[in-house]
C-alpha cells in the first residue's frame, strides 16, 4: 500500500517519483489540494496553460467510459513532449480505469487526481493505493506546526520576522484551507511591508479583531442549525470590525473537524466519545453545539458544505467590496439547512 504520510509528502512533491506517474490528492482541504495539484501540474509539463500538453476530465463524465482515461493517458503528443491529466472526482467510481493504466507503463505522462474526503474502502482509494504505479496522499488542514512553518516560509519572501505573540495569534486564526491561510498571511506581509517585524498590532488590524469566542458563536449557531443566532452574531461581529474571511476561515475549520468526527460516528462510535475524540480541546460550553452539528449531519452533507465554504471564500477574494454579504449568506444557508434537514 503506497499511501504517503508527512515528510514522504514533502519529498515526493519536491521530486515526484517517475515510477508512480498516477496521484491522487484526497482529504477535506480543498485548498491544499489545490495547491499540490498545481504544482504537480507545473512541473509536468513545459507549459500548464496547453491544452494539449495539460487535459483537464471530469470524474463522473469518466465513470461512464472509464476507457477514455486509459486512452489518453496512453496518446503520444503530436509534437511530442510531455503530458499530464488533471481530473477532478465527483460522487460517482472510476476506478476500473485506474486499475487498468496500474497494469500498463506511462511514457511521459502524469495524471493527477484531484478528490474530496475519502474512506479507506473508498473504490478511487483502493485502486491507487494498491497500485504500483500510483501514489495516495491525504490533505487534511494543516496543524499548528504546520502553520507556523508556512507562516515563515511566506513571510521569508517579504524579508519579514513576526513576534512570538503576533504568531501566536496568526495561528489561531489560520486553518482549514491552506489557499486561504496563504492569501492571508501575504496580505498580512504587503501589510507589514517597510518594517522589519509583523506585530500583534499588524496582525489584529488586518487580520481580525474579534476574540475566538465571538467566531465560535458564529460557527457553532451555524452548524447547529440556528440561523437566528448567526444573524445575531454575524451583525456584532461585523459592527466590530471583524474581517468575514477570517469567520468564514473558522467556518472551514471546524466543518473539516466536523466531517472527520462524523465519519468516526458513521463507524460506529457514539457522538458524545467521537466529539471528545476528535475535539480534544472542545470547551465544555461549546460541546452541546458541537454534538447537535454532529447529530444533524451526515458526511456526506459536511463534504458538500465543505465546498461550498470554499466557494465563498473564492467569491470573496474575487469581490472583496462583498465579503460581509458573501459570508453571511453562507453561513446563513448552511445553518437554514441544517435546520431543515435536522
Amino acid at each position: 500500500m503506497v499511501a504517503l504520510r508527512g515528510k514522504e509528502i514533502d519529498g515526493f512533491l519536491a521530486r515526484p517519483d517517475s515510477n508512480r506517474p498516477i496521484i491522487l490528492l484526497y482529504g477535506p482541504d480543498t485548498g491544499l489540494v489545490r495547491e499540490r495539484a498545481d504544482a504537480l501540474m507545473a512541473s509536468a509539463v513545459d507549459d500548464p496553460s496547453d491544452p494539449f500538453s495539460l487535459i483537464r476530465l471530469d470524474g463522473d463524465e469518466l465513470a461512464s467510459e472509464p476507457s477514455r482515461l486509459v486512452d489518453e493517458a496512453m496518446t503520444i503528443p503530436l509534437f511530442g513532449g510531455r503530458r499530464a491529466i488533471r481530473i477532478r472526482a465527483g460522487g460517482k467510481n472510476f476506478s476500473s480505469g485506474i486499475d487498468t493504466l496500474a497494469e500498463m507503463s506511462l511514457k511521459d505522462c502524469r495524471i493527477v487526481i484531484e478528490a474530496g474526503e475519502l474512506r479507506p474502502d473508498a473504490p478511487l482509494r483502493k485502486a491507487c493505493e494498491r497500485s504500483k504505479t500510483a501514489v495516495a496522499i491525504a490533505c487534511y488542514p494543516d496543524t499548528e506546526r504546520d502553520l507556523a512553518r508556512l507562516i515563515d516560509d511566506e513571510l521569508r519572501a517579504f524579508e519579514l520576522r513576526i513576534s512570538q505573540d503576533a504568531r501566536n495569534a496568526l495561528v489561531q486564526l489560520l486553518g482549514g484551507d491552506r489557499q486561504a491561510s496563504r492569501n492571508e498571511i501575504r496580505k498580512l506581509a504587503l501589510y507589514a511591508r517597510g518594517e522589519r517585524e509583523v506585530t500583534l498590532e499588524h496582525v489584529m488590524a488586518v487580520v481580525t479583531d474579534a476574540s475566538a469566542l465571538a467566531l465560535d458563536a458564529i460557527v457553532d449557531g451555524a452548524f447547529a442549525g440556528r440561523p437566528a443566532d448567526v444573524e445575531t452574531a454575524f451583525a456584532k461581529a461585523m459592527a466590530s470590525g471583524t474581517y468575514p474571511g477570517m469567520i468564514i476561515m473558522a467556518a472551514q475549520r471546524q466543518a473539516a473537524l466536523l466531517h472527520k468526527v462524523r465519519l468516526s460516528v458513521e463507524d460506529g462510535m457514539s457522538v458524545s466519545s467521537a466529539a471528545d475524540a476528535g475535539f480534544p480541546r472542545l470547551h465544555f460550553s461549546r460541546k452541546p453545539m458541537v454534538e447537535t452539528a454532529l447529530q444533524n449531519s451526515t458526511a456526506d452533507r459536511l463534504m458538500r458544505i465543505i465546498g461550498q465554504l470554499a466557494d465563498a471564500a473564492f467569491e470573496m477574494r474575487k469581490q472583496s467590496d462583498l465579503a460581509s454579504p458573501i459570508a453571511q449568506r453562507a453561513l446563513m444557508a448552511v445553518a437554514v439547512n441544517t435546520r431543515r434537514r435536522g
